[in-house]
């Protein structure tokens, strides 16, 4: 197997070496659009102001704090240190203890996404014995700081259990607070609520949800139950002064929020009504106030709320008529300003701090381009193409304004698992887009774009949708003179190689060129095996063909594999992950070979595997960039566009 790939690999080498000045070009002018000695916005927690750095030439990040009080900065940790004589490295998660004496940290160096747990000491430098191997969760503080909760991956990369370990035990001596025994599909996090008082522990899957809450002073207490799980209810909880806040679909398909007593805590009254036009997909506590984010129309939404006035609702506005923003980082539970982040397809990432009393947005930062970036060059549209069953698909757009009507375009999509792709920046993406290329991202059903209506219009039974939907909007771009069919280049990943999958089967002529990144393909076979590391809990997304027919000849009449037959097709480009543990590495190597067996033309196909990597290919800045100037020089070879 490995020889096969390593051929596969030589393969994609020969045929891309004629084309090797045009990836190192396209790779310099995607790393001078890189600020390479960038820092993130200091955010204050406590005492300390806590920050990022890229030092120039780094391809990892350094962590430093400072007192907010005045005084030198100081390294907490370097990731280019902990990266180092490896050909893969990724942080998971980072944890301050509450009295800012302790780092939990966790680092993957195979791109398996079994991360292993340490602990170091901030006031001595020096990393403490403890050591928790094969842990796929966030580090909780509780006890005093004198203890973390974790979950640990199964051998088939589920999580099933919060556990408790006191710094300076032995592992042996852990105590599990709950394990998940009822239902293989369901996975088990842990977090803190707003005011760290309590452990929050959620069991559940894609459609299906269960809390239970333990004080962080004693988390071996017994746990509160607050709601047993019933199949299609979620729900996620925050506790405030001894009151429970609960967002929930239980009642309406698009979210509502409520609230209980701690002691009554299945008694939920309802505070903001579920909404066919609003769209509410989270909420924030904080002392003076609350915060809800959502979706009008596909746009998001933050409203500040009050507590003593359930009508008093302050919306942040922004004057774009497409953008994409959010809540990033507000650790303390006394804020009187929010830091939000904030792009368009026009406008590079920015940092706000929103000042509560004044209504004042304040940029901290704003992306920087070197090489040099005019946003005056380039417009953004947001319209919409109608699906072949007469729904209406919104489509973001950008491109120059100087653009030929009619030339090339690439299009972009998901569609799965409700997530929506946001209309954000991409400097990546500018090096299409200069050469005349239009870049649409179809917000097709599958995701949540529209509320969570249009994310179950495009799972289990309603799947086609999603791959329908693609096709429709891309030949309704050539249609309204964007482009032309055949000048169509296409990407996705994971699901969204899934739909690149159906896609070259069903409307082959349609693309120039099409990337698949480690592509879910062989979907019927992955579905019924339940060893495999995620089938279980894809069930209530895609089907269980074991229990039922009806499922297996649905997922049959379009799993991409399955559907391969003798024509031709575009030209392809493939990836895969050898350590990925989300798509096996032999669904992309086995779909490649079957279509080399099976097409009748002589378009390339092309497989590369990422021996050293998982899911997300390459780590580190530079190294994921040149595998999208790869990407993107296989697009304008095949689209015939000069370099």
């Amino acid at each position: 197997m490995l020889a096969y790939l390593e051929a596969e690999n030589a393969w994609f080498e020969a045929r891309m070496e004629p084309h090797k000045d045009l990836v190192e070009t396209l790779f310099k002018e995607m790393k001078a659009r890189i600020k390479e000695d960038d820092s993130t916005v200091p955010q204050r927690r406590g005492d300390w102001l806590y920050w990022s750095e890229f030092e120039e030439g780094a391809e990892y990040r350094k962590y430093y704090r400072k007192p907010v009080a005045g005084g030198e900065r100081v390294l907490i940790l370097d990731e280019n240190e902990l990266a180092a004589g490896h050909e893969y490295f990724r942080l998971g998660t980072f944890s301050i203890s509450d009295n800012a004496r302790l780092l939990a940290y966790s680092v993957d160096t195979n791109g398996s996404e079994r991360f292993t747990a340490r602990v170091k000491d901030l006031e001595t430098g020096q990393h403490l014995p403890d050591e928790i191997p094969g842990t796929l969760s966030d580090l909780v503080w509780v006890m005093d700081d004198t203890a973390l909760v974790y979950g640990l991956a199964d051998e088939n990369w589920r999580v099933h259990d919060a556990t408790l370990h006191v710094l300076g035990t032995p592992l042996s001596e852990d105590v599990e607070l709950y394990r998940e025994s009822a239902d293989e599909g369901f996975r088990v996090g842990a977090g803190l609520s707003a005011q760290e008082d309590w452990l929050i522990i959620a069991t559940g899957d894609n459609e299906t949800s269960e809390v239970r809450l333990v004080p962080v002073a004693d988390p071996k207490a017994k746990p509160i139950l607050v709601a047993p799980r019933r199949k299609g209810v979620e729900y996620d909880v925050d506790v405030r002064d001894g009151t429970l806040w609960v967002h929930t679909n239980d009642e309406h398909v698009n979210f509502r929020l409520a609230t209980a007593p701690l002691d009554k805590p299945g008694e939920w009254t309802t505070l903001i009504e579920g909404s066919d036009e609003v769209y509410l997909d989270g909420f924030s506590l904080f002392r003076d106030f609350y915060v809800t984010e959502g979706r009008i129309k596909g746009l998001d939404q933050i409203q500040l709320r009050s507590y003593a006035d359930p009508n008093l609702v302050k919306p942040i506005a922004f004057a774009e008529a497409s953008f994409t923003t959010g809540l990033t980082n507000n650790p303390e539970y006394h804020q009187d300003r929010l830091r939000l982040s904030y792009q368009s397809m026009v406008t590079p990432d920015s940092v706000y701090d929103y000042h509560v009393e004044t209504g004042e947005l304040e940029l901290l930062k704003q992306q920087e381009i070197p090489s040099g970036y005019d946003p005056a060059l380039y417009t953004t549209e947001r319209v919409e193409i109608a699906a072949r069953d007469g729904t209406m698909i919104p489509v973001s757009v950008v491109m120059r304004k100087d653009r030929e009507p009619g030339g090339p375009l690439h299009l972009y999509a998901y569609g799965a698992y409700g997530y929506a792709v946001p209309p954000g920046f991409s400097t990546t993406r500018l090096s299409l887009v200069d050469r005349g290329f239009a870049y649409a991202i179809a917000h097709i059903r599958g995701g949540d774009d529209l509320g969570r209506k249009w994310y179950l219009a495009g799972k289990l039974n309603e799947r086609v949708n999603t791959f329908t939907d693609f096709v429709d909007v891309a030949k309704g771009l050539a249609a309204r003179g964007y482009t032309q069919e055949g000048r169509i280049s296409i990407s996705g990943g994971s699901a969204g190689g899934e739909l690149m999958g159906v896609v070259v089967n069903t409307d082959p002529q349609l693309w120039g060129a099409v990337v698949a990144h480690v592509p879910f393909v062989d979907v019927l076979a992955t579905m019924l095996d339940d060893s495999l590391p995620l089938t279980p809990g894809e069930w209530p997304e895609w089907g269980n063909p074991i229990l039922s027919k009806q499922a297996f000849a649905y997922i049959l009449s379009y799993s991409p594999y399955d559907q391969v037959v003798a024509q031709d097709y575009p030209p392809m480009l493939v990836t895969a992950g050898l350590n990925d543990p989300r798509v096996t590495y032999w669904e992309p190597a086995k779909w490649v070979a079957k279509l080399r067996e099976l097409k009748t033309d002589d378009n390339e196909l092309l497989l590369k595997t990422n021996m050293g990597a998982g899911h997300g290919g390459k780590s580190g800045r530079f190294e994921s960039i040149r595998e999208t100037a790869e990407e993107v020089a296989f697009v304008l070879w095949q689209l015939g566009v000069e370099g």
